[in-house]
């Protein structure tokens, strides 16, 4: 959740609201023109794409997750929170029809970047990254969606965002598209842990280790999945901006509300066609 990014790859953690020890990387930073890419494996089948149940990313419709916590850069630390909406809405991409999810980041009091994902499980469960506009805002102003990317399009790759049956040790690619620069790695670090947010305590936990290795100066972003939840916590190992988060809250919207989101997702994606050239060749949302 948030993505979208996954939360994306944006910028450690609440420490202390977890034992599990945070293991740095062993292996050195390696030079981006040295990294060697893997690019995402092929897509499943698709019968009931946008029926996600994967107990680690479940996404139903009308679900809100809020998010609070702090981004550090340089020093300097700011609130942040990221507002994650599972919409009723679809948007069919390379063939399949997938989930549109609002992801909304607010730093320092100002919305920076809302941010339609699109999400699809295959017919084993695995949930993929389908593809994300992200819009920018300077001082509340438009600025527009330079890193948009749509799985089928200009080259881009969708990946995985959720393994069926994740193991310690996994590791897959989220997606790979040249053109923004995006290749982001993850590797499930542990599972059966225990952690305590503000919403409640959770057991059986997924821990995940993402790292983007076209930039290794953006250190490792760490991702707890709760059974029957989804993301719960985020954290990093180094890197030149930290995030972090916990969920505070967590909703089911009544139907006024979701049809309030709609209608923002519709605003966007209308604007989308307008702002993006990748995006302007995808179908409206339904």
């Amino acid at each position: 959740m948030p993505s979208t990014s996954r939360l994306r790859r944006r910028p450690p953690l609440v420490a202390a609201l977890v034992a599990l020890p945070l293991l740095a990387l062993a292996a050195p930073a390696t030079a981006a023109s040295d990294t060697k890419v893997v690019p995402p494996p092929p897509m499943g089948h698709f019968s009931h794409p946008t029926r996600i149940d994967n107990p680690y990313f479940p996404l139903v419709p009308g679900t809100e997750y809020f998010y609070k916590g702090t981004i550090t850069e340089a020093g300097t630390v700011t609130p942040h929170t990221v507002t994650f909406t599972v919409t009723d809405l679809t948007k069919v991409i390379d063939g399949v029809t997938t989930r549109v999810v609002l992801d909304v980041d607010n730093t320092g009091g100002e919305v920076v970047e809302a941010e339609l994902a699109f999400f699809a499980q295959d017919d084993n469960g695995t949930v993929w990254n389908m593809g994300e506009y992200p819009e920018e805002f300077d001082n509340g102003t438009f600025t527009g969606a330079p890193d948009t990317w749509i799985t089928g399009l200009s080259g881009a790759q969708g990946g995985i965002h959720m393994l069926a049956h994740p193991h310690v040790g996994d590791t897959y690619t989220e997606g790979l598209v040249r053109s923004i620069g995006f290749y982001d790695v993850t590797t499930v670090f542990a599972t059966g842990q225990r952690v305590c947010v503000p919403v409640s305590c959770y057991t059986n936990v997924l821990v995940t280790h993402e790292t983007s290795p076209l930039d290794p100066t953006s250190g490792t972003q760490v991702k707890y999945y709760a059974p029957g939840v989804g993301l719960v916590k985020v954290g990093a190992i180094g890197g030149d901006s930290q995030e972090r988060l916990v969920l505070s809250s967590l909703r089911h919207l009544g139907s006024s509300a979701l049809q309030a989101v709609d209608q923002q997702v519709r605003m966007m994606d209308r604007r989308g066609h307008r702002a993006s050239n990748v995006y302007a060749r995808t179908a409206p949302v339904q």
